[in-house]
C-alpha cells in the first residue's frame, strides 16, 4: 500500500463550489482509494476549516476517506523554511505563503506521493517528489 498526502486544493475542488478540477479530483482519488493511505496534515486541515462552521462537520464530511493524521515532522519544516527563503530570494511574492512548502516538503520527508492540481508549482520546489496531478495523470 502506498501513502498519499492530499493537498488542500483537492479537497476544495470536491467539496467547495463547483470548479472545473472537481471531476479530476474525484476521479483521482478513486482510483488511488484501492491501492493507498491518504495522509491528512494540520496544515491542509487549517487551509480546510473554513470550509465549515465545526470542526466536527468536516471530521464527517472527510471520514470517509479513512485519513491518516499525521504531524509534521521538524524535518519537514526546516525543508519548507529553506524552500520559501529559495522562493523570496528569487523574486517570489508574499502571496505565497509557507502553507504549500510545508506540505510539500513533508510529502518528501515521509516519502508520501502526493496528489494536488498545481504540479508545477511543487515540482520547482521539490524535484524529487512524486505528484499526481491533472500533468503526470490526465
Amino acid at each position: 500500500m502506498t501513502s498519499v498526502l492530499v493537498d488542500t486544493n483537492i479537497f476544495v475542488d470536491i467539496f467547495g463550489p463547483d470548479n472545473p478540477f472537481r471531476e479530476w479530483s474525484a476521479r483521482a482519488l478513486s482510483a488511488l482509494r484501492p491501492d493507498s493511505q491518504f495522509i491528512m496534515t494540520p496544515v491542509v486541515w487549517a487551509e480546510l476549516a473554513s470550509m465549515t462552521p465545526r470542526e466536527e462537520t468536516l471530521a464527517f464530511l472527510l471520514s470517509r476517506l479513512n485519513l491518516i493524521r499525521e504531524a509534521l515532522p521538524f524535518s519537514a519544516a526546516y525543508r519548507a523554511g529553506m524552500a520559501h527563503a529559495r522562493y523570496r530570494r528569487s523574486g517570489g511574492l508574499r502571496e505565497r505563503t509557507l502553507p504549500d512548502f510545508f506540505i510539500g516538503a513533508h510529502a518528501v520527508v515521509r516519502s508520501h506521493r502526493l496528489l494536488t492540481r498545481d504540479g508545477a508549482r511543487y515540482r520547482s520546489y521539490f524535484p524529487e517528489l512524486d505528484i499526481i496531478s491533472p500533468e503526470t495523470h490526465p
